[in-house]
C-alpha cells in the first residue's frame, strides 16, 4: 500500500460498521453500487466510465463485480469480471452486467433474503427479489462517513495540499490584465504537479470581483478588483475545499477592514467547536458577527463537511441541526459582499473536529 491508497484494514473496519448497522435492519447482504461507496469499502476505485458493484454479507465476507478484469488487491474476498467493454466500446449496460455477475456469487438460503441498497441509485437488475425484501441502506452509509478514518485523512490531507499549490500559483500570477481562463489554468498545472496525475474534481469558483462562478473566457482582472478562488480539487476521489481571495494590486481600507471581520469569525470556530457542539448556533453566532459590520452581506452557508462528496455533514447551515463529531472534517467559508468592496470577500478554512476541539488542516496564508 502506498501512502495515498485506502488501506485494506480500515476498508475492513468499515465493512464491520455497515454490518452492524446491517443487523440493526435484519438485512442479510448490502448490495452497493455508488462508486464512492464501492471504494470506500474496499479501497478500489474505478473512472466514472466504468460500472462496479460490491456485496458486503452479513457473515463479514465482500464480493466485487469488476469492469473487465478481475482485481486481487483491496478489501475483497471474492471478485468475478464482467465484460464493461466490446472491442473498447463502452457498454451502456454496465449496471445490469454488473450486478447479474455479482449475483452468481452470492449465497442464496432458504427463504427470502433480505438486501440493503442505495434507494437512491439501486438498478433493478438484482435476480430474485421484491421491492419489500430491500431496505435503503444510504442514510446509515451517509451517518457513518462522517467518521473520517486515518487513511481517509491522509487523502484529504493530500487533496488540501493542492490548493496550498494552488495558491502559491495564484499568488504569484495575479495581477491586472491576467484572463480567468489563464488562472484556471496554471492553477489547474499546480494541482496536477501536486498529485502527479489529475485531479478527480477541480472546484468552482474562479472568477475576478464575482462571489464565484467558471473562468470566462473574455474577463481580465483590473486593478483594485477582489479575486475570490474557491478550490475543491479532489485527489482519487477525496475532495479540499477551501478559499483564498486575492487584492488585484491594491488594497482599499474598507476592504481590509471586511476582511479582519471574517477573519474574526475563525477565532469563534476555534472557541466554540468540539464534539456535541451545535453547527446551527456556530452559523447563527458567525451570521450575527459578519452582520454587525455592515459592510457587506453574508447570503450563504457558514460551511459544510466534506470527504467523498463535497458537501458532507455536519451542514453548518440554518436548514439543519447537526452537531459536530469526533472524525468529521469540515469547512467554514464566512464571507461579505457589497459593491464597494469591488464585489467582496470570501475565506474558507478546513478543520478536523478532535476529541477536545478542532485541528486546522489549511493552515497556510489567507491574506489578501
Amino acid at each position: 500500500m502506498t501512502d495515498y491508497q485506502l488501506d485494506p484494514e480500515c476498508c475492513r473496519l468499515r465493512q464491520r460498521r455497515l454490518i452492524a448497522e446491517m443487523q440493526q435492519l435484519g438485512c442479510d447482504v448490502a448490495i452497493l453500487t455508488l462508486a464512492e461507496h464501492v471504494q470506500w469499502l474496499t479501497g478500489i476505485r474505478y473512472p466514472w466510465v466504468l460500472r462496479s458493484a460490491v456485496a458486503i454479507l452479513a457473515d463479514g465476507r465482500a464480493m466485487l463485480a469488476a469492469p473487465n478484469k478481475s482485481v486481487e488487491s483491496g478489501a475483497i474476498d471474492e471478485c468475478v469480471a464482467f465484460d464493461a467493454q466490446t472491442l473498447c466500446t463502452l457498454r451502456n449496460d454496465q449496471s445490469e452486467r454488473s450486478l447479474q455477475a455479482l449475483s452468481r456469487m452470492v449465497p442464496r438460503p432458504g427463504g427470502r433474503m433480505r438486501t440493503a441498497v442505495e434507494f437512491s441509485c439501486f438498478p433493478r437488475h438484482f435476480p430474485g427479489q421484491d421491492d419489500e425484501d430491500r431496505v435503503n441502506i444510504e442514510p446509515a452509509i451517509h451517518r457513518l462517513r462522517r467518521q473520517k478514518d486515518d487513511d481517509e485523512l491522509r487523502m484529504i490531507r493530500k487533496a488540501i495540499k493542492a490548493t496550498q499549490k494552488m495558491y502559491e500559483r495564484a499568488r504569484a500570477i495575479v495581477a491586472p490584465g491576467i484572463s480567468e481562463l489563464e488562472v484556471y489554468n496554471q492553477l489547474q498545472a499546480a494541482a496536477v504537479e501536486e498529485f502527479g496525475e489529475p485531479p478527480t474534481a477541480t472546484g468552482n469558483d474562479y472568477q475576478c470581483a464575482s462571489p464565484g462562478g467558471p473562468p470566462r473566457p473574455d474577463r481580465t482582472a483590473c486593478e483594485g478588483e477582489l479575486y475570490i478562488l474557491d478550490l475543491g480539487p479532489a485527489y482519487r476521489g477525496y475532495f479540499a475545499d477551501n478559499c483564498r481571495t486575492f487584492a488585484v494590486r491594491g488594497i482599499s481600507d474598507e476592504q481590509h477592514r471586511a476582511w479582519e471581520t471574517v477573519m474574526s469569525v475563525f477565532q469563534l470556530v476555534a472557541r466554540s467547536v468540539k464534539p456535541g457542539a451545535s453547527a446551527r448556533d456556530l452559523y447563527a453566532e458567525a451570521k450575527d458577527l459578519l452582520e454587525h459590520d455592515a459592510r457587506g452581506s453574508f447570503p450563504h452557508h457558514l460551511g459544510h463537511g466534506m470527504g467523498l462528496a463535497p458537501h458532507e455533514p455536519p451542514y453548518l447551515n440554518p436548514n439543519w441541526d447537526d452537531r459536530f463529531q469526533e472524525g468529521e472534517v469540515f469547512t467554514v467559508e464566512p464571507g461579505l459582499y457589497a459593491p464597494h468592496l469591488k464585489c467582496g470577500l470570501r475565506i474558507e478554512q478546513n478543520y478536523l473536529v478532535t476529541s477536545s476541539g478542532i485541528e486546522l488542516l489549511s493552515d497556510f496564508p489567507a491574506d489578501l
